[in-house]
């Protein structure tokens, strides 16, 4: 197939080559010119407008940083649905945004005859890179038939959750339960140190009890127990403190608009908010571990 692919960052970039490697054509738009450099040395092509990059392909996978970008990339003057051909059928958001924006630019898409997709992504840079992320989609069951064998050169599992918009509210549901998790977990380590408990031990004897976990078990927030988590790597991150903070703060708007009660996720959005404004945004959001830790010892001293 033919793709088009805007927004080649951390994530997008990696996506697109793996599309490649799958053996697709694919065309690649960024504003930033470093990344549009890597793109073509993936083997790619590159476009100078997202007009240019989306008119003449079989599908179009948007991977951008919030809802306010994706309504101007696919509904603003200029852009996808007003640029594609007859041709294109399909269009994939793969962006993390809030749901009113996937529904309403679905709809906008609809209008037009399109197959338009809200498929957030979990599995992180490493993921990407891997092609083993999870796509949560949301559409139309033909849109999804459509947007198989796209994925499917992307991800390991691709799931469709529904109709449009039950994507976002699936990633919303995840990244809460993640960050609750991972303040569980943070907090556990501390109290293990602080009454003399190895984090080793802890960590052999949770791992195969009812307290574990994927913030324990494939991505521990403390260094030692698992070699590949950012925690040995100085929390560099594979998933940022502030994108989880933008993530928790969707899943708040959401749950306010359901009228679901989320305390623990409430609570979530407080602590990452403190965190991020420590400085820690650009780190990876397991650091949240260390930052407890110290913060604890700040209000014990």
């Amino acid at each position: 197939m033919k793709i088009s692919l805007i927004g080649l960052g951390n994530m997008g970039l990696p996506m697109a080559a793996n599309l490649l490697k799958a053996g697709h054509e694919v065309v690649g738009f960024d504003l930033s010119a470093a990344a549009m450099a890597a793109h073509r040395a993936n083997g790619g092509t590159t476009a100078d407008t997202i007009a240019a990059a989306v008119a003449d392909v079989d599908a179009v996978v948007t991977m951008l940083p919030t809802g306010k970008h994706v309504a101007d990339v696919c509904t603003g003057q200029g852009g996808v649905l007003a640029s594609i051909s007859a041709r294109t059928k399909l269009v994939i958001d793969s962006s993390t945004i809030d749901v009113a924006t996937a529904r309403q630019v679905g709809a906008d898409a609809a209008a037009r005859g399109i197959e338009f997709l809200d498929a957030p992504v979990s599995g992180g840079t490493g993921g990407a890179v891997a092609g083993t992320l999870t796509f949560m989609v949301g559409g139309s069951e033909a849109g999804f038939a459509l947007a198989e064998p796209v994925l499917k050169g992307m991800g390991r599992a691709i799931i469709h959750a529904g109709p449009p918009g039950a994507g976002q509210v699936a990633k919303a549901c995840n990244n809460m339960m993640l960050a609750i998790s991972m303040i569980g977990v943070s907090e556990a380590f501390a109290m293990a140190d602080g009454l003399g408990l190895s984090r080793q031990k802890l960590f052999d004897i949770v791992g195969p009890s009812t307290g574990q976990s994927f913030a324990l078990t494939g991505y521990c927030p403390v260094p030692g127990p698992v070699p590949t988590s950012p925690a040995n790597r100085d929390y560099a991150p594979g998933f940022t403190a502030a994108l989880m903070l933008k993530d928790l703060r969707l899943a708040q708007d959401a749950a306010r608009a359901a009228g679901a009660p989320t305390p623990l996720g409430a609570h979530a959005t407080q602590l990452f908010a403190a965190l991020v404004e420590s400085g820690a945004g650009g780190k990876d959001f397991s650091i949240i571990a260390q930052w407890l830790a110290a913060k604890t010892r700040d209000e014990l001293s």
